[in-house]
């Protein structure tokens, strides 16, 4: 697990950001391939999903291991991760970019909720996605899937590095999820993003508001010119940001 646990004020900050512009920081800071690509959410919240990663992973199903007898099993890893993943956690699966199984279905989904979890992520899909949908919990994959997970996935490991969407995801790493798509920025980098990010949001909602108005983005977008500097500072003073 990281050392770099989540602070309150850095995930209130990045609860009010975009994932675009989170990847626009990480891109300054040479990380490219933050954004979990292919994934999109079931509804949308209307709120950012923020929360540490807790992981699982699957990999290739092989026919004898995984029989409808394996959910038999308490100790089997999908059910293991739904009751241990911590409050406040984001679960985050490696399906390894198929939907062709599912990789939960809503029961276990709302007992996720139940415990608390800010949200959870599959590069994959969910089975019951429209009842998944309707839940009070932030909810990401890339297509409904209907097959159980056993078809072709076998849930093998908790809690440990793993690929999701191409994006690399430490357990720790903060996930952040809006109503686009998911991004996970390494734990050490969350207060530093988080600052620079709120920045970055308060210069766009100038910018925007300048377009709406009839300005050129020439020399405004980005601030080229010292004019868009000096008139940022007095909008961010008219409006307490």
């Amino acid at each position: 697990m990281t050392d770099h646990p989540l602070k309150p004020e850095t995930k209130a900050k990045l609860e009010g950001i975009s994932v675009a512009t989170i990847a626009t920081a990480l891109y300054k800071r040479g990380l490219r391939n933050q954004a979990i690509q292919d994934v999109r959410p079931l509804s949308q919240k209307g709120r950012n999903m923020v929360g540490p990663a807790f992981t699982l992973r699957y990999m290739p199903a092989r026919e004898d291991r995984n029989t409808l007898a394996e959910f038999r099993n308490p100790e089997h890893p999908q059910r293991v991760a739904i009751e241990t993943c911590p409050e406040g956690h984001v679960l985050v699966m490696d399906s390894r970019k198929s939907a062709y199984a599912a990789s939960a279905g809503d029961i276990l989904i709302t007992r996720l909720m139940m415990r608390g979890a800010a949200g959870i992520v599959t590069d994959g899909g969910f089975r019951d996605a429209m009842n998944i949908a309707k839940l009070d919990l932030p909810a990401y994959h890339h297509r409904p899937s209907s097959p159980t997970n056993l078809t072709t996935n076998e849930a093998i490991a908790i809690n440990e590095p793993i690929g999701c969407g191409d994006a690399p995801v430490f357990p720790g790493d903060i996930v952040v999820g809006d109503d686009d798509s998911v991004i996970i920025i390494p734990a050490h980098l969350a207060d530093e993003i988080a600052d620079e990010a709120v920045e970055m949001t308060a210069y766009e909602d100038f910018a925007i508001e300048q377009v709406r108005n009839g300005a050129s983005i020439i020399g405004l977008y980005p601030a080229t010119r010292e004019e868009s500097l000096d008139k940022f500072a007095e909008w961010r003073k008219a409006n307490n940001r």
